[in-house]
This record gives C-alpha cells, sequence and structure tokens, in this order.
C-alpha cells in the first residue's frame, strides 16, 4: 500500500485503468513510490471501536438538538439556565415533564445542589405551553438519545475487553497516583482508560501536558503502542503533517505552510496543544510566546509538533516525561539568545562581554518647602 500522492500520472497523458497500471508499474521498478503506514491489525481494531464511538456520540448529540428544539417550540427556556440538558438537573426535569409535572415551582425542585441555576430562574424558564405534539416529539428524541448512550457502553465495554487483550508482555512497575484531578465530562468513557493504556504502552500518556485519556486513546488507537515504523522522529512529524512544508525556488522560500489533510492523530495533538494556552509549563509558555508574533493558529500547529515529538520519544525509548515550568524554559530561551547574539557578533567582528546588570541609583527627593 502506497500514498496516492506518489502515483499521480504525468500531466497531459490520457488517463485509463490500463495506463495507469502501467505507471504504477515503471514507478514501482525504480523504487520511486514510498510505502504507507498501516498499524497491526489489533490496532487497526481498537481503531475501528473508537471511530464508532465517535460515531455514536454523532448521534447522540444531534437527538439532543431534537430535544432543544421541542422545549423551545413550547417555550421552555431550560437551555438558557442549564448548559447541558443531559445532565443531572436536565434529565429529571425533562423525565418528570414526560410524566405529567406541569407545575414550573415543581419542576424546579429537581434542581441538583451542584446546578449554578437558582430554582427561582428555572421556574421562571419553564412557563410554556405544553402541546402533545411537541411532548411527542420530546418523548421520542429522549429515548432515542437514551437508546445511543446504551450503545455507547456497549462500545466502551467492547474496547475494555479488546484493551485487555493488547497488554504488553514485560512486568510494569506499578502505576503511581494521578497528579492531577480527573476532569467530570458528560462524554467521557466508561473505563479506566489511564490504567488500560498503561497496561499496554508501559507508560503514563496523560502526564503530559494537555494529553487526557481521550487524547493519547486516540494517538495509540491511530499509530500503535510502538513507532518502529517511523524511522526518526522527523518521519513522524511529516506523516502527521504537523511540520513545515517547505517549498524553495530561486533561494528563495515561496511557502513554509503545512501539508493539507486530515489526520485523526494530529488533530488530536492540535486539540492538546490548544488546551496549553494556560498551562504553567514549558509547553504553555512556548504556546504564549508564539501566540505574540506569528498568531495562534500558528502556535497550535507548532505546540502539537512538540507533543508530537514528546510523545514520540516517550513511546520509542520508554522515557518517563518531567515537566518544567515556565520558569525553566524562559532561562533555557534566555541562553539561546545571549548564544545566537554572540554568534552574531562574530560573523561581524565583535566580541560580546557578558557583565552583571548594574542596579538603578537612587534618585534623591526634594524635601518639601513650607
Amino acid at each position: 500500500m502506497v500514498d496516492g500522492h506518489y502515483t499521480k500520472q504525468v500531466k497531459g497523458r490520457p488517463k485509463t485503468d490500463r495506463r495507469d497500471c502501467q505507471w504504477i508499474y515503471r514507478l514501482h521498478r525504480a523504487g520511486l513510490l514510498a510505502p504507507a503506514f498501516r498499524p497491526d491489525a489489533k490496532t487497526c481494531t481498537l481503531r475501528a471501536y473508537l471511530r464508532q464511538r465517535v460515531n455514536v456520540l454523532r448521534y447522540a448529540s444531534q437527538h439532543i438538538q431534537h430535544m432543544e428544539k421541542a422545549l423551545e417550540q413550547m417555550n421552555l427556556k431550560l437551555r438558557v439556565v442549564l448548559t447541558d440538558i443531559t445532565g443531572v438537573t436536565g434529565r429529571a426535569i425533562i423525565q418528570a415533564i414526560l410524566k405529567g409535572t406541569r407545575d414550573p415551582k415543581k419542576l424546579a425542585t429537581l434542581r441538583q445542589s451542584q446546578c449554578k441555576a437558582t430554582e427561582a430562574a428555572i421556574a421562571q424558564a419553564l412557563h410554556g405551553s405544553y402541546q402533545a405534539e411537541h411532548l411527542f416529539e420530546l418523548r421520542q428524541a429522549y429515548e432515542a438519545w437514551q437508546f445511543y448512550q446504551r450503545q455507547l457502553d456497549k462500545v466502551d465495554a467492547q474496547m475494555a475487553q479488546h484493551l485487555q487483550g493488547m497488554k504488553c508482555d514485560r512486568a510494569l512497575p506499578p502505576l503511581p497516583p494521578r497528579s492531577r484531578p480527573r476532569s467530570r465530562q458528560p462524554n467521557r468513557l466508561r473505563f479506566d482508560v489511564r490504567t488500560a493504556l498503561y497496561d499496554v504502552v508501559g507508560i503514563d500518556l496523560t502526564e503530559i501536558e494537555g494529553i487526557d485519556e481521550l487524547t493519547a486513546l486516540t494517538v495509540i488507537s491511530e499509530i500503535g503502542p510502538e513507532v518502529s515504523k517511523f524511522a526518526t522522529v522527523k518521519h513522524f512529524g511529516s506523516w502527521l503533517g504537523l511540520c513545515p512544508q517547505i517549498k524553495k525556488t530561486g533561494g528563495r522560500i515561496r511557502s513554509s505552510r503545512t501539508r493539507p489533510g486530515v489526520n485523526r492523530a494530529a488533530v488530536a495533538f492540535r486539540l492538546a496543544a490548544s488546551g496549553c494556552h494556560a498551562s504553567k509549563g514549558a509547553l504553555g509558555a512556548f504556546w504564549r510566546r508564539l501566540t505574540a508574533r506569528p498568531g495562534a493558529p500558528k502556535a497550535v500547529t507548532a505546540t502539537a509538533h512538540q507533543l508530537a515529538r514528546i510523545v514520540y520519544l516517550a513511546l520509542k525509548h520508554g522515557m518517563t516525561y518531567v515537566r518544567q515550568t515556565q520558569e525553566e524554559y524562559a532561562e533555557r530561551q534566555r541562553v539561546q539568545q545571549i548564544k545566537a547574539l554572540k554568534r552574531k557578533a562574530r560573523q561581524l567582528g565583535f566580541e560580546v562581554m557578558e557583565q552583571e546588570a548594574a542596579s538603578p541609583a537612587p534618585t534623591a527627593s526634594a524635601a518639601p518647602t513650607t
């Protein structure tokens, strides 16, 4: 299996299946076709399960929109006071409405203690007209959403069972406790992904800045537990499409944009890089430094490339990620800038002498006159 970009026909020649076969044969005989990346069978199975999970989530989100539409047609502004109508409070209110409860104050008493909206605000949003046809639409959408939630449980159970069969044979030290609190997300995986991936890979990828359990699972499902098929980290970054694709002619660089294409692993790295904007570590400082110069889109791509390099080295050499602070990153940047200034000075025939910055002299203040 090869990439289709390598087998393009020469422009100006008639295109037929016979001529295409002859052209591919000539390219293969000359050794001009590079093999495409193909993960092993177990990784392909895990990838199929995870992609099916994404499809189930997409189908469920459509029925959430149907529920919001039915509520809006009945003039019930539940979506205004609740961030997620499928949360604990939202589901309790929808179930009570479908059972026949119409009193706004009684529905507002179903509010959970963690809900930010007050009972008065919820009661005010539930004054509407309960029409039979819209209630029927709400019931069907809610039952369909519940069906896909059960389908999601089945997919997660199948995925957890498959990850059990992908465990590595070597003995691993016990997994250290989680250093960061686990965020509660509505579409989170229904099993302990961190422990399952640790048994498969041998390292904890969630310790890397910006990478959560779903991102780590997405990357492993796309590339597998090992990166031996990529010769170097540069090959890995090129396959992801996160490194610049330089087009140079006449000694001038015409373009350095990244290669277009949809790579699920690259999308996962970009999402992880977007979450580093508030990080207090080195990657967060790197993201903020680039955002101030070329802008946020390029900063996201560059940070995603850095994350990809870290994951590649961790998987290839089994290295544990050591988090660096933004102060250490700033000091490393200062050292690099000093080296660059010295190198530029030597090229111009000068020499840079380092000295401590003098503290500012205290200024004398005039005594007030009376």
